[in-house]
């Protein structure tokens, strides 16, 4: 294994970590108002409605199902009775599926922001590059699971022996670049465009992906001045206090 190897499969990853936790905490300390997805649903939302969910939902499996391959060493899984075989089955049928819902719905996404003129011209360039960049990721894992998992034989390639071990190794900083030495270069891509995304997410549109609207359960109800003299008066509040006029407010506390 070459120097340039080693620096792919230990420096690299620990500096796209790196990048992320300290262009988190910058993007949020300098950057809170620029921290949205930059909606672009007033400019067009047919196609939106279509390709949103589809990413999303998609998204959402694969992610779960990464987390359980990568995380969960085998020794796991074969004492909880579950057998290689059946492992593959249930990470590559399921892992398939939401593979192709988020190929279309980022193909969908794409061709939206390209056909449609408006949503084209309110692309920013950090958008460009990390569609391009999610486009790489995606396709990369897509083809490796494909190519791998699908057609790769009835067990295909076990990345529990290698890409799994390797990636906790890197997370509690005892790198073993040599576990990737014989990986597949389908997943080697795919591993290098993850680690890429990683590196550049706290600087895109991505942060979105870590707020919830929790803040919209308890949130005060919006209050609207009603024409109908019958609607009883609103219930006051001390921070809903009705704006008068400055001679309103003398005559209010001369009383």
């Amino acid at each position: 294994m070459n120097n340039f190897e080693l620096f792919l499969w230990t420096a690299f990853p620990w500096l796209a970590v790196s990048a992320f936790v300290i262009g988190i905490i910058w993007r949020w300390r300098t950057d809170q108002f620029g921290w949205t997805s930059h909606s672009s649903q007033i400019y067009e939302s047919k196609m939106l409605r279509l390709s949103s969910p589809l990413f999303h939902w998609g998204m959402m499996f694969v992610i779960i199902g990464h987390l359980m391959g990568l995380a969960i060493p085998k020794s796991w899984t074969r004492a909880m009775g579950i057998s290689d075989g059946f492992y593959h089955l249930i990470a590559t049928i399921p892992g398939t599926i939401a593979a192709v819902a988020v190929v279309l719905g980022l193909a969908g996404l794409i061709y939206r922001r390209v056909v449609n003129r408006t949503v084209f011209l309110a692309t920013s360039t950090s958008d460009k590059v990390m569609y391009l960049l999610l486009a790489l990721a995606i396709l990369s894992g897509t083809i490796a699971t494909v190519s791998l998992q699908v057609f790769g034989g009835p067990h295909g390639y076990d990345y529990r022996e290698t890409i799994s071990p390797w990636l906790r190794g890197i997370m509690i900083f005892n790198a073993q670049p040599e576990l990737m030495a014989d990986v597949p270069w389908q997943f080697k891509l795919h591993v290098l465009a993850g680690f890429t995304i990683i590196a550049v997410w706290p600087f895109t549109r991505l942060v979105h992906a870590f707020s919830a609207p929790i803040g919209y359960t308890n949130r005060p109800y919006v209050v609207y001045r009603s024409r109908d003299v019958r609607t009883r008066p609103a219930r006051r509040e001390v921070a809903w206090e009705p704006i008068r006029s400055h001679a309103e407010q003398l005559d209010r506390h001369s009383r």
